[in-house]
């Protein structure tokens, strides 16, 4: 039963359903929230930061495109003038941009498209609200799909103990939570709304040094699966796209200013993430998962 002046609401926010009580003292503190426009709130990135600030006392305002759903804003980022009106309509206190192609092998071969997304739509963005840059190494959050990130998608290698699967242990990489991310961008923007000066580019990542290989091994570990049929590579693999030797960033600036927080360990983090792709947890997948 809902206390007096007090009403049951369904909040719909990308990933998540909640049933919450609401109250007019409640109602007022929305509104004098501050305002967080995330584009890419559909994506793996997008819709962990959208919990993060929601759960933390932001309004969000999320956008979408092609996988746009109720609750979420339409919106084209490579047409400046719909940016435009939708930053004047909305008048966001912080933007969070998520939105990017993030697939180097897809770069290549969509370069025009890529640019405009990734280039001239931040250019955009960037002018209308000031920059502060946030680099971050390869991701994994949770999911809709095991194949969303480089990293779950591991998955399907580790269940496939019929047969032997060569990966990549040449390349080495810092696999990273996008709740941890999305804490970051969080804390940096909460930061950068009480000093102005803090601008210019960051690093977060994770700090467990890990190739493929060493990933799907620790998945394998994790869930009590076999990983004799995981060979390590050893040579750099042929791609389309060259891919750095070692990705490791310099997270000092960051962590100088206390905006850091302390990554997951990655075989907790994957746990969560791929936990419901267990046998005999998938009746549990719903379309908000």
């Amino acid at each position: 039963m809902s206390r007096a002046g007090a009403e049951l609401r369904i909040i719909f926010s990308p990933g998540r359903v909640q049933l919450v009580q609401y109250c007019l003292l409640e109602e007022e503190a929305m509104v004098l929230a501050p305002r967080v426009l995330v584009t890419g709130a559909t994506g793996l990135l997008g819709r962990a930061v959208c919990r993060e600030f929601q759960s933390n006392g932001w309004l969000v305002i999320g956008t979408g495109y092609r996988r746009a759903r109720p609750r979420l804003l339409r919106c084209d980022l490579t047409d400046e003038d719909a940016v435009r009106g939708l930053l004047h309509e909305y008048k966001p206190d912080v933007i969070v941009h998520c939105a990017a192609e993030r697939r180097p092998d897809v770069v290549e071969r969509h370069t025009e498209a890529a640019v405009n997304l990734n280039v001239h739509a931040t250019s955009t963005l960037a002018k209308e609200a000031g920059a502060v840059v946030l680099r971050v190494p390869v991701l994994f959050g949770e999911v809709e799909s095991v194949s969303e990130s480089a990293v779950t998608s591991l998955w399907l290698k580790v269940q496939e103990a019929a047969e032997s699967c060569t990966l990549d242990h040449c390349l080495q990489r810092f696999p990273t939570d996008t709740r941890d991310v999305a804490a970051v961008c969080r804390k940096l923007s909460e930061k950068a709304r009480q000093d102005p000066s803090i601008r210019g580019i960051f690093h977060f990542s994770a700090k467990e040094q890990m190739t493929k290989y060493e990933m799907a091994v620790a998945i394998a570990q994790a869930f009590n699966l076999p990983s004799n049929h995981l060979i390590p590579l050893t040579e750099q693999p042929a791609a389309s796209t060259l891919r750095p030797i070692n990705s490791r960033l310099n997270c000092s600036r960051l962590e100088l200013l206390n905006l850091s927080v302390e990554a997951r360990p990655f075989t907790v983090a994957i746990t969560d993430c791929l936990w419901p792709f267990t046998p005999d947890k998938r009746w549990r997948q719903t379309v908000f998962h």
